[in-house]
């Protein structure tokens, strides 16, 4: 008996990608978020984390991109579980699809300006 098989083409729909971006966000996010509790509590210690270290360390490129792909992943993957709350309560797929786009342009809208706000600190206060 000869099986035959035959590849079948799949639309990626919405659900699908942000199923994958959950699961992307969190793989990434984890390395970034266990990297900065290690540098703040371990590394730096709570009780020595003054204004000063505050100022030098967001004066930094490398830190403030850091802080940008920690912000923008912790904040999709926290929407998109919000996302999935919300569907428990909203029943009507075109509701729900509003609903999730209105989350996605919001993340995006608070992601890019916190990207900004990182950006634009060239300088430390008052210096």
């Amino acid at each position: 008996m000869t099986t035959t098989t035959r590849p079948v083409k799949v639309k990626r729909t919405f659900e699908q990608t942000a199923w994958l971006w959950m699961r992307y966000s969190a793989f990434l996010l984890i390395p970034l978020a266990w990297g900065h509790m290690i540098l703040q509590d371990v590394v730096v210690g709570v009780h020595s984390i003054t204004s000063e270290y505050a100022i030098q360390r967001i004066a930094n490129l490398g830190w403030k991109i850091y802080d940008i792909f920690l912000l923008g992943f912790a904040f999709a993957h926290g929407m998109n579980g919000v996302r999935q709350v919300v569907r428990d309560y909203i029943r009507n797929p075109k509701t729900f699809q509003i609903v999730s786009i209105v989350l996605l342009v919001v993340w995006f809208v608070i992601t890019l300006m916190g990207a900004i706000a990182l950006l634009a600190i060239n300088q430390p206060i008052g210096g």
